[in-house]
């Protein structure tokens, strides 16, 4: 039957359908993909940056009588409660379930909570450390006390609950508590910065002689360990640096025998098959400090006589030094230089290029070696000439050949290998790529003390004519002022000015020089032409230094003119302020007159600045001025012209143009401006609207205070 009915209901369906006609689906022609696809990837990023949308606030909740307070807590606590039965196991919500309980001052319910979750995890310190910092919190100290003894009696490897208990105990002045809370953990052997703390403890206390028997312990704890290896014991050879220590504050309390006899026992405890170097720096150190060189002298030897050379390296240096200081120097050093020596060669042969290690060889040779076997190591270093040419290669390479020619001329005083160390190092230089102007001074400056004036200023004209630098026309310039030959100082600065004109440092000393030479109109013609340049590396360097010129030649007309003319190229701030300085110091009869016309001018030109500071900066500058020299109508006259400071927000962007947040900026209104009278009105209505807002909210929360106030 079923079959059949569905078969009638077939046909009907077909019907129906032939009667009614089908719409027609639009055929796609063009089945490409489309340009911009989306990925799987793109979707997850949308979706997570999405998630960090900020999401409102939720409302705030205002609690007026108990019930409600009641009703909030029922359900703060199901929430927490239903937490806790979803996962036992995350300690944060136990946690925050309890810190709330803890918030309310339910203190037994808080207690309740850390109890029922050490039950869960007894292991979890953090658990451990808010229960009892709650407990301390709450000035509850048998309670802080109770836990963490169990905590401790518990988890006895965790150190923080030792320090903190300690801690505790002797912030309360209780001790002997803390002292014995020391000991108990001392039983469990910790490590080495618990002994420490235990130490400094007593120190504090200025228990000296319980710190020595702590100490005693803690070596004697240290040094035997029991393994249960096949119920044997093996003997576990501590480190130095606790026999060091121990020593050390021996001698820091002035019980030098002590510590004496400590280091004594810290060899014989060490032996012969265990000898460490640093136990032994430490010993000789100690005696030397005593003033026992001969017992110094033993320890150095008895230790470099048994300890292997490759594992004595720090022993050999303080011998070294030691020597140097109080014994026979020539000795020792043949063996050092002999041992240094053969490193230096190890680390050259392994990288000629290394320059450093050609240096600390040469160091070594020139303080021990004689001259033939100095200049044959600088020979073998100069011949590895950096494969690039590149300057930044050839800066470490370039002192080989300083040092060189410097040990030629102060040690050896060989004047004309000095010579031709300097001719052949500039011969190398490859001066069309790049030079060293320091090379080029050395060799000036030493043809000079040998009183070879032409060569030097051969050498640097030669200088200047391959490679010109500014270093190398400052020295040249230097060394002809130094030998008072001025007009060949022009000349030079002239040379100079021509190779850069945009250095106006050059210019300005070049004026300088001029004026100290008494020649005023060739140093104002050097201002002009520097100021006339198109372009200039510190223009207003070179401005000022104009003007500070003229103002020190008392030409004050031509100092204003030179003002008028640098504020027509710039109207930066600092330029009006000192122009308005420059009239007040003028000293003339009309100077506060040309200083307040200079302000107001500058107010005026300043209008139309985008940058607001400055503005405000200008009137602060003339504020003060009147404050010094103004009336009160010229007081009251610039307080009015004074901006008034608001805050405001702008939208940012990102590099991509994405939306970035706002920034919260401040804005400066100035009365002056007319355009801005708008806003200054709406901001006052603003203000007004929003005090209004602020009284109608106090009447409403008040409506006792209205009844008595229409009664009144």
């Amino acid at each position: 039957r079923g079959g059949a009915c569905a078969h009638g209901g077939g046909k009907m369906a077909s019907t129906a359908a032939g009667k009614q006609r089908i719409p027609k689906v639009a055929k796609v022609k063009n089945k490409a993909p489309a340009e911009v696809q989306i990925t799987a990837e793109q979707l997850l990023r949308e979706a997570k940056e999405r998630e960090l949308e900020l999401l409102p606030p939720p409302p705030q909740q205002k609690i007026t009588d108990v019930e409600e307070l009641n009703d909030y807590k029922l359900r703060k606590r199901k929430t927490f409660e239903d937490n806790i039965r979803k996962n036992r196991t995350v300690i944060s919500n136990w946690i925050k379930y309890a810190q709330w309980e803890e918030s309310l001052k339910e203190i037994q319910r808080a207690r309740s909570i850390y109890e029922r979750a050490l039950d869960v995890d007894y292991r979890n310190v953090t658990l451990w450390l808010k229960y009892a910092e709650m407990e301390m919190k709450n000035r509850q100290v048998n309670h802080a006390r109770n836990i963490w003894d169990r905590a401790i009696t518990t988890l006895p490897r965790v150190n923080q609950f030792w320090y903190k208990y300690t801690y505790m105990e002797e912030m309360l002045g209780n001790v002997a508590g803390s002292r014995q809370v020391f000991e108990r953990w001392m039983e469990w052997q910790p490590e080495e910065q618990a002994w420490h703390s235990y130490i400094n403890f007593e120190l504090r206390y200025k228990e000296v002689d319980r710190a020595r028997s702590i100490y005693e312990r803690y070596i004697l704890s240290r040094a035997w360990v029991k393994v249960s290896i096949l119920a044997a014991l093996v003997l576990v050879h501590p480190e130095v640096k606790n026999w060091i220590k121990y020593a050390r504050f021996e001698e820091k309390h002035s019980y030098f025998a002590h510590a004496r006899k400590v280091y004594e026992r810290a060899v014989e405890f060490f032996g012969e098959e265990h000898m460490d170097e640093h136990l032994y720096v430490a010993f000789a150190k100690f005696e030397e400090n005593q003033k026992e060189f001969e017992r110094v002298r033993v320890i150095y030897k008895y230790a470099l006589d048994r300890i292997p050379k490759q594992d004595a390296q720090n022993l050999f240096k303080n011998y070294t030094i030691f020597e140097k200081k109080f014994g026979d120097r020539r000795g020792i050093e043949d063996i050092i230089v002999s041992k240094r020596r053969f490193q230096y060669e190890e680390e050259v042969k392994a990288n000629p290029h290394n320059y450093d290690a050609w240096f600390d060889y040469l160091r070594l040779v020139e303080s021990d070696t004689d001259a033939d076997t100095v200049r044959e190591v600088y020979e073998r270093a100069i011949a590895n000439v950096p494969p690039i040419q590149e300057k930044r290669h050839w800066k470490r390479y370039i002192y080989l050949w300083i040092n060189y020619a410097l040990y030629e001329e102060l040690e050896a005083k060989a004047s004309k290998r000095t010579r031709q160390v300097y001719q052949a190092c500039l011969e190398l230089l490859p001066h069309k790529k790049f030079t060293f102007a320091k090379m080029w001074l050395l060799y000036a400056q030493f043809e000079i003390r040998q009183k070879n004036l032409p060569l030097a200023r051969r050498a640097l004209g030669t200088s200047i004519g391959k490679c010109p630098k500014n270093k190398l026309f400052k020295g040249y310039i230097e060394l002809e002022l130094q030998l008072r030959e001025f007009d060949r100082c022009r000349k030079l600065y002239e040379k100079f000015l021509e190779f850069a004109p945009e250095n106006c440092t050059s210019w300005i000393k070049f004026a300088e020089l001029e004026t100290i030479l008494g020649d005023i109109d060739r140093a104002r013609a050097i201002y002009e032409l520097a100021i006339g340049q198109p372009r200039l590396d510190m223009p207003e360097v070179l401005w000022k230094s104009y003007i500070d010129f003229e103002i020190e030649q008392e030409e004050y007309e031509k100092t204003r003119n030179l003002y008028r003319r640098l504020l027509q190229r710039t109207q930066h701030v600092k330029v009006w302020i000192s122009l308005a300085q420059f009239e007040l110091s003028a000293g003339q009869g009309e100077r506060l007159q040309r200083c307040r016309q200079i302000y107001e001018e500058a107010n005026k030109a300043m209008r139309s600045c985008e940058e607001k500071e400055e503005r405000v900066m200008l009137l602060e500058s003339w504020r003060s001025f009147e404050e010094e020299f103004g009336t009160d109508a010229t007081k009251e006259r610039i307080d009015k012209l004074m901006p008034e400071k608001i805050k405001k927000r702008r939208k940012l962007q990102a590099e991509d143009g994405s939306d970035a947040g706002w920034e919260e900026y401040y804005d400066y209104i100035f009365p002056e401006d007319t355009a801005n009278q708008p806003n200054l009105k709406l901001l006052a209505m603003a203000k007004l609207w929003k005090k209004q807002q602020q009284e109608s909210e106090a009447a409403a929360m008040d409506p006792d205070k209205d009844i008595d106030e229409s009664q009144t």
